[in-house]
């Protein structure tokens, strides 16, 4: 079926994201695979409509009006609102790499971090999505993901990152169960070499709506203490979202 109007906006949009905040004409048309003439008009209409601005540069940036809309995801923002305290908290007690992240599909997606002073190598920044099954955060939202969505990771998303990376879906399958038992995750290196992460659920009336993370060199002798200080963290962002809580249709992946 040919690609609709509506169909290749949304694509030519979903070309920025926080590795492309800043993109050419042509980049654009080879990102969302549309001619160089297509993609050009299209950006006419976006920036007339103030989707997107071009820079005196060329390069052309997302415009305000869409961070206008971005405001109106009021249960992103409002998870973002009530942890951020909580993050600051775990960071001043910890001295590390703090994260609060949601699932985004097949993936997961970061709302907002905390850097540490610790030399840890770290590919997420705020806005980024990465593979759920590599990451502290994501494992725990892979864990307690519906049934459909695992089975779609454990086929066909376990892509290896590191010579750490879990890929085999019954090594997977395990982690997952000792997750939702243990109530949290760790990873040693399976994202980025010299990082390893543990995390735990953000629960509320009985659903999972985020994950909180630490990533640290080594958890070796302080991983006890830090799945402590996530779920006490936890737990009060979960008091905090309790009374405006709506619980997601049945469903929703």
């Amino acid at each position: 079926m040919a690609a609709t109007v509506s169909s290749k906006l949304l694509s030519l949009l979903g070309t920025f994201d926080s590795g492309h905040r800043r993109q050419t004409l042509s980049g654009i048309a080879r990102r969302c695979g549309l001619p160089v003439s297509t993609t050009h008009r299209l950006l006419a209409e976006l920036t007339e409509w103030g989707a997107v601005r071009r820079l005196e540069s060329g390069e052309y940036v997302i415009g305000r009006r869409i961070w206008r809309l971005g405001l109106l995801a009021v249960g992103e923002v409002d998870l973002s609102r009530v942890a951020e305290p909580f993050l600051h908290d775990i960071h001043a007690a910890t001295r590390a790499v703090v994260h609060l992240a949601v699932r985004e599909g097949t993936e997961v997606l970061y709302l907002d971090r905390v850097s540490g002073h610790a030399s840890v190598p770290i590919v997420s920044t705020t806005g980024s999505r990465l593979p759920l099954h590599s990451t502290g955060v994501g494992k725990v939202l892979l864990a307690h993901a519906p049934a459909e969505v695992q089975e779609e990771v454990l086929a066909h998303g376990l892509t290896r990152m590191t010579a750490f990376t879990v890929t085999e879906p019954g090594r997977m399958r395990a982690q997952l169960h000792r997750i939702r038992r243990d109530g949290y995750a760790q990873t040693f290196e399976e994202m980025t070499l010299g990082a390893c992460s543990v995390a735990v659920p953000v629960e509320v009336e009985g659903h999972v709506v985020a994950a909180l993370g630490i990533v640290v060199p080594d958890l070796r002798n302080v991983r006890a203490r830090l799945v402590a200080a996530l779920q006490v963290a936890s737990r009060g962002i979960a008091r905090m979202l309790e009374p405006s809580f709506h619980p997601p249709e049945a469903g929703l992946g």
